[in-house]
């Protein structure tokens, strides 16, 4: 029930944010994802993040583009490879509106001792893992119908 509760005021939070820049939450999932990748996210590799289309990616790609948030760029190694980049702009942006969530969150864990933090932390990375397993297993079974 607390970890419902989270993830309600979570995606209240980012609800905020989302209608004060005209995002629908696809794309704030979007932009989320390929702020947060490791490495450069491509179009496909998003298509199947967000378990969406090519043409439905693009499309979502294409409301970032003209947002100011997204660009496509060209791989200097591979010109057939398209790149998603996030501009400086949309980085500011979200960093401006998150800061002071970050810092509450910050106040929250510090209250906890290092051990209690690394207990969170395993609980919260594999809560995760569980529900992205059981997630694939569902699409894999198509048993949402």
């Amino acid at each position: 029930m607390l970890l419902r509760a989270l993830v309600v005021e979570s995606n209240r939070f980012l609800e905020i944010f989302s209608a004060a820049h005209d995002l629908h939450p696809t794309d704030m999932t979007a932009l989320n994802l390929i702020m947060t990748a490791r490495s450069p996210m491509t179009p496909g590799t998003l298509a199947k993040a967000l378990n969406l289309s090519a043409s439905a990616t693009t499309s979502v790609l294409d409301r970032l583009a003209r947002a100011g948030h997204v660009v496509r760029d060209r791989d200097p190694d591979d010109r057939r490879r398209v790149e998603l980049r996030v501009l400086a702009a949309a980085t500011a942006l979200t960093s401006t509106f998150f800061q002071p969530l970050a810092r509450e969150y910050s106040a929250a864990w510090e209250k906890l001792s290092p051990e209690d933090r690394q207990v969170v932390a395993r609980f919260l990375a594999g809560t995760t893992d569980a529900t992205a397993r059981v997630r694939d297993a569902v699409i894999s079974s198509d048993a949402v119908n």
